[in-house]
C-alpha cells in the first residue's frame, strides 16, 4: 500500500487519543481522532482504512458502535480494544464483525501490526476467515530498531540503548517500550552481532569468574564481598571497548516467509529470545519471543 494507512481511532479518554495520535503519525499513519461512538459515526464520510475502537464508553458503547459501523461501511476492518481479561466481550465483538480484538494496555508493535494485517485483509480477501501468520507479519521491522557499528564505544553504545527506552511513549493504556538490545551492523548493514543488556552485566563482571579452575580446585567458590565498588569502576574501565569485542554473536536467521512454528522452534532449540528476518537476502526486520506470544493471545481470542 503506497498511500498512508488512514487510522480512525475512537476512545473516550483524551490522553490515550493523543498518545495514539503521536505514536501512529510517528510511524506513519494518517490519524482521524473521535472521542464517542457518536462522533466516530460522523467521522466515517473521510473513509478510514481502518478503525481502532474502544468498547467502554458513554453513549454508544463500542458494541453498539461496531454494530453501526458494519451497517454503513462493512468492509472496515475494526480493532476493538477494552480492559485486559474481557474473553466474554472479545468473542461477543468477534461475532458482531471486529476484525480483531486487543486488551489494553496495548504493545505499540502489536497494534501497528494489526492494523497494517487488518488493512491488508481488506484489500486481499475480506471475507477471508482468520488465517495464521507468518514471520513476516508479526516482526518487528528493523528501521524500528537500534543499529551500530562495531567500532562504537561502550558507552556510547549504553547512551544509545537508553535513548531507545526514552524515545518510546507510553500511558496506562498503550506501550512502546524499547528492544533491549541493539543490532551491531557493518559499512554494508549487515547484521555482525547483537548486544544486549545482558552482554553488559557480563563485560563488567571479573575475568576470574570464567577463567578454567585449577584441576584440584572444583569447589573453589568466588566471595561477593571483595566486589563492593567493582560495578562502577568496571563500567569506567570498559567504556572505551568496541562493542564488537562485547557483543553476542549475531541472532540465527530465519526467513519471513517461515512459519511461527519454526520461529519456536528456532528460539527454544538455540535458546534464542531473538532472530533476524531476512527476505529475497536481505535483513527486513526481528521477530522476538514477545511478538510469538502476543501472537499466542491473538489466537486464543479467535478460538
Amino acid at each position: 500500500m503506497d498511500k498512508k494507512i488512514k487510522v480512525l481511532m475512537v476512545d473516550d479518554e483524551e490522553r490515550f487519543r493523543a498518545t495514539t495520535n503521536k505514536i501512529l503519525t510517528r510511524r506513519g499513519f494518517s490519524t482521524i481522532m473521535a472521542e464517542s461512538g457518536e462522533a466516530a459515526l460522523e467521522k466515517l464520510g473521510e473513509n478510514p482504512d481502518a478503525i481502532i475502537l474502544d468498547i467502554k464508553m458513554p453513549g454508544m458503547d463500542g458494541h453498539e458502535t461496531l454494530l453501526e459501523i458494519k451497517k454503513q461501511k462493512p468492509d472496515i476492518p475494526v480493532i476493538m480494544l477494552t480492559g485486559h481479561g474481557a474473553l466474554p466481550s472479545a468473542e461477543q465483538a468477534r461475532k458482531e464483525g471486529a476484525f480483531d480484538y486487543l486488551t489494553k494496555p496495548c504493545d505499540i508493535d502489536v497494534l501497528v501490526g494489526r492494523i497494517k494485517e487488518a488493512c491488508h485483509w481488506r484489500e486481499t480477501a475480506a471475507d477471508e476467515k482468520y488465517r495464521e501468520r507468518n514471520v513476516l507479519s508479526v516482526m518487528v521491522p528493523i528501521h524500528d530498531y537500534t543499529t551500530l557499528s562495531g567500532e562504537t564505544n561502550v558507552g556510547d553504545a549504553i547512551l544509545e540503548l537508553r535513548k531507545s527506552f526514552e524515545s518510546k511513549v507510553s500511558s496506562a493504556s498503550i506501550m512502546e517500550t524499547g528492544h533491549r538490545s541493539v543490532m551491531v551492523v557493518d559499512e554494508n548493514n549487515k547484521v555482525q552481532g547483537i548486544l544486549a543488556i545482558s552482554d553488559l552485566l557480563k563485560m563488567i563482571l571479573p575475568d576470574y569468574l570464567f577463567a578454567p579452575k585449577p584441576s584440584m580446585a572444583d569447589a573453589i567458590q568466588y566471595s561477593p564481598m571483595f566486589w563492593e565498588g567493582m560495578f562502577s569502576k568496571e563500567i569506567e574501565k570498559k567504556a572505551t571497548m568496541k562493542i564488537r569485542d562485547v557483543m553476542s554473536p549475531a541472532p540465527f536467521i530465519i526467513d519471513g516467509n517461515a512459519s511461527l512454528m519454526e520461529a519456536a522452534h528456532l528460539m527454544i532449540k538455540n535458546k534464542a529470545r531473538r532472530l533476524v528476518v531476512a527476505s529475497s537476502g536481505d535483513v527486513v526486520g526481528i521477530i522476538r519471543e514477545q511478538d510469538l506470544f502476543f501472537e499466542m493471545e491473538r489466537v486464543m481470542v479467535c478460538l
